[in-house]
């Protein structure tokens, strides 16, 4: 079985496809603009250097050698790619603030597609079309792990300035009584899993009621996170851990090859 993944949003196509291939020995390819993937999260696949409309192009060639293309959040390409794979199976994957409140804006792009998922419990909203599934994000636990030998803050939470209401993170390190730091979301992707085991704590977004991927990084490194309703939880989940979540994919893979 070969899949192309297009596009990498916060590197789940890689995850995706690194530990499909390890388990189930597919042939997946992950490709992904270089332009913008700034925090280097394609660690499995290729960055391609180019514009988009070359990106476009060689994506509709490349095509052609899959049995499955599999595309993260560029949604235009769909009925680009069933025009010119009519029987191909196309899937689209979202993410986050792409289809957040635009499932019907966007329904003349994912109507075209065979199956579709969501990747976080809240996108699913009244407008969510009823065949689109939850897959939930996996976690790269062969980078996301405990670091012995890494110096840890005890008592003190870590908090990135991003979808985060600064105040309400300050409500939930004094209802903890925890210290609190707060960080630019800015770090190198392969750096990040040695940042968070400095900490005891991490602090989840606190404007979308959902937890955040490196939320779920956070958890698979030993910290206790802090979701956006205040609530502490100390383990991830294990839908969240990559052989469950692609164990899931691949069945869903060979339903669609199977007609």
């Amino acid at each position: 079985m070969r899949i192309l993944h297009v596009w990498n949003t916060a590197g789940v196509a890689s995850i995706i496809a690194k530990f499909m291939d390890r388990l189930f020995s597919t042939e997946s390819l992950v490709v992904h603009r270089k332009k913008f993937d700034k925090f280097g999260f394609t660690v499995y696949g290729e960055l391609w250097d180019c514009s988009s409309y070359r990106f476009i192009l060689k994506i509709i060639w490349l095509a052609r050698k899959f049995d499955i293309i599999h595309i993260h959040d560029l949604d235009i390409l769909l009925p680009i790619l069933r025009r010119i794979y009519p029987k191909k199976p196309l899937i689209i994957h979202y993410h986050g603030s792409k289809i957040r409140n635009k499932w019907s804006q966007r329904k003349k792009y994912w109507k075209r597609a065979d199956i579709i998922f969501f990747s976080t419990k809240d996108l699913c909203e009244t407008d969510t079309p009823e065949q689109a599934i939850y897959l939930p994000n996996p976690v790269d636990i062969d980078l996301f792990h405990p670091i012995s030998g890494v110096k840890k803050k005890q008592n003190t939470a870590l908090a990135f300035l991003y979808y985060l209401d600064e105040k309400k993170a300050k409500e939930y390190a004094d209802k903890y009584g925890l210290a609190l730091e707060f960080l630019e979301r800015n770090i190198p992707y392969r750096k990040l899993p040695e940042v968070l085991n400095r900490y005891s704590h991490y602090i989840d977004r606190t404007e979308i009621p959902s937890l955040s991927k490196t939320g779920l990084e956070a958890l698979a490194c030993g910290l206790k996170v802090i979701r956006w309703d205040g609530k502490m939880i100390e383990k991830l989940p294990e839908e969240h851990y990559p052989d469950v979540v692609v164990r899931k994919l691949f069945s869903i893979y060979q339903s669609l090859l199977q007609g």
